[in-house]
């Protein structure tokens, strides 16, 4: 609001200090600095007004060391995340930029199904909250109106990019059409002609390949929001872990879509330069304050809980954000943290399923899982585990810090993979 406030003085009157509104990176800086003050000043009140509604956590006794103190902390702290995400979108971003728009939709949307969850544990006393399969309605639901929009939008195109040497400089950069077009392209790691076209897989079906395509990119869009906001949720069970992974992460899409959505930037990167896509700068810069923000009260020990009413979000706006900037691919590294945790998950309960049809006991991979419960947990007291060294359990904060220094490793490599072919 404040943006098309500022651009129309700028614009109508020459209002001293309003055309600082058309820079993103001024815009941004805003954006972070106010959802972070939003986060710690408000977050306080927040929590003060759940503790007096006795909005507490439920803790199922897993036998790890602190657990047990946690009990009755405040959740549904995602509240907090939301909202210092929402205002500074709303008041430094351009409300007319479909991009901006997609991602508000994804906040609330994964928001309110997130709280549904939370209301259900916490309110009703239902430990099993919301039923799976309508967090899944949730996600797909989701997934499908991006993938859409994507398809239709005429707000949503690209410019190829076509790879030029310059021989006096020895370096290698971007010519780019003059025409916008619309396709299913997407960035792959690691390759020198780095971009691929979904409609690639169906060349063998003529004309009608792009159609497929498009929708080979929906049902993506929808594995990805579904498998992203899931990870985190995975995430989310250690002070801080959750958050400070997910800025980390929001500091490379942000930069990616500084990148992608800059002609200059993307034409020396040689990657696909995306028009309007800068403007998710802004919504970065609003994500990174909010998680940096909300640690104030979530590092251990943690004084509240996101609850799924954030680490749904969070997740959701990660996996939504690498689609518009066409880097979905690069999630996988990314997002690693939230890959392995996942994996873990699902590896765990495969292995047990069949150790138990085949030798009547069910086996582990892991001490507990998701991951980060299996550095935790002390190796002497869990039969039948196959990764079980004879160590103590890590103390909790440790583990966090050091999930984030990975996180850092895999965000710094993810940039590089855009030179690195």
């Amino acid at each position: 609001m404040l943006y098309h406030l500022f651009t129309y003085l700028d614009r109508e009157y020459n209002f001293i200090g309003a055309g600082m509104f058309n820079y993103i990176s001024f815009r941004t800086a805003l954006s972070f600095i106010t959802a972070l003050l939003i986060a710690t000043l408000f977050g306080r009140r927040i929590i003060d007004f759940l503790k007096r509604k006795q909005i507490g956590e439920t803790i199922r006794d897993l036998g790890l060391e602190g657990q047990q103190q946690k009990k009755g902390t405040p959740t549904v702290g995602g509240v907090i995340i939301i909202l210092a995400i929402l205002v500074p979108t709303f008041l430094f971003a351009s409300m007319t930029n479909i991009y901006i728009i997609l991602m508000l939709i994804t906040t609330i949307w994964l928001g309110i199904t997130g709280f549904a969850d939370d209301y259900i544990k916490v309110f009703r006393k239902n430990k099993e909250g919301l039923k799976g399969r309508y967090k899944i309605y949730g996600q797909v639901g989701l997934g499908l109106i991006v993938g859409m929009t994507m398809i239709y939008s005429p707000d949503i195109i690209i410019r190829e990019n076509h790879e030029v040497m310059n021989v006096e400089r020895r370096v290698a950069g971007a010519n780019y059409s003059h025409e916008n077009i619309k396709s299913a392209q997407t960035t792959i790691p690691f390759v020198k002609n780095n971009n691929l076209d979904y409609s690639f897989f169906f060349k063998p079906f003529g004309k009608h390949a792009t159609t497929f395509g498009w929708i080979l990119f929906v049902v993506v869009t929808i594995f990805i929001v579904t498998a992203v906001s899931n990870g985190a949720n995975l995430t989310d069970g250690i002070d801080g872990l959750a958050a400070g992974s997910s800025a980390v992460i929001g500091i490379a899409l942000g930069i990616l879509a500084y990148l992608s959505g800059n002609v200059n930037y993307s034409g020396f990167l040689n990657i696909m330069y995306i028009p309007g896509a800068g403007e998710l700068f802004v919504f970065a810069g609003a994500f990174i304050g909010a998680t940096i923000g909300f640690l104030w009260y979530n590092a251990s020990p943690a004084q509240v809980f996101m609850g799924d009413t954030g680490s749904l979000t969070i997740g959701g706006i990660i996996g939504v954000f690498a689609i518009l900037v066409r880097k979905e691919l690069l999630l996988p590294i990314l997002c690693g943290i939230f890959l392995v945790e996942a994996l873990s998950v699902i590896l765990q309960r495969t292995y047990f399923k069949i150790t138990k049809k085949k030798y009547g006991t069910g086996h582990r991979i892991f001490k507990m899982t998701p991951l980060h419960h299996h550095y935790q947990h002390d190796a002497g007291k869990v039969p039948h585990v196959l990764w079980d060294k004879p160590t103590k359990g890590i103390p909790e904060s440790k583990i966090t810090v050091r999930f984030w220094l990975v996180g850092i490793i895999l965000a710094a490599l993810t940039i590089i993979t855009l030179k690195i072919r």
